[in-house]
């Protein structure tokens, strides 16, 4: 995947807003679980995962979270970015199967930085939050 877009500081308005999906699946958090080294059961052992509250293995929050370096690195502003922060609250849990939508707002644009300020959300197929966070964003053009 190199089709990033290219866009310069003052290319962007604030509102502008971009986002994208993604299905969940095994194999994704199979993945994640060998680079991270987090094999907690409730992401990794099904039997025990119907065992609690959620009754089935839960994505990894940071799975998720890892989608907003996608938005940023791709899309806003693409090649031009610099992360410089990411806050996160982890609102619902997602599951195998899931349909996510992972969707940047610019919110702030602070000129003397080049510092654009977005509001990050990925929701599940039902519309529903599953982990929201504020982006700081510096761009290098």
């Amino acid at each position: 995947m190199t089709d990033f877009e290219i866009h310069t500081f003052d290319e962007i308005p604030i509102g502008y807003t971009k986002n994208f999906s993604v299905k969940i699946d095994e194999k994704m958090l199979d993945n994640f679980a060998n680079i991270s080294g987090d094999f907690n059961p409730l992401h990794m052992d099904e039997q025990y995962a119907k065992t609690t509250q959620f009754k089935g293995r839960v994505c990894h929050g940071m799975l998720l979270a890892s989608f907003f370096s996608r938005l940023i690195g791709m899309y806003i502003p693409g090649k031009f970015s610099l992360y410089f922060s990411q806050s996160l609250n982890f609102r619902a849990p997602c599951f195998i199967g899931d349909d996510i939508k992972i969707t940047g707002t610019v919110t702030e644009k602070h000129n003397s930085t080049k510092m654009l300020t977005l509001k990050t959300v990925i929701s599940n197929q039902n519309e529903n939050c599953l982990v929201d966070g504020i982006a700081k964003v510096i761009v290098r053009d």
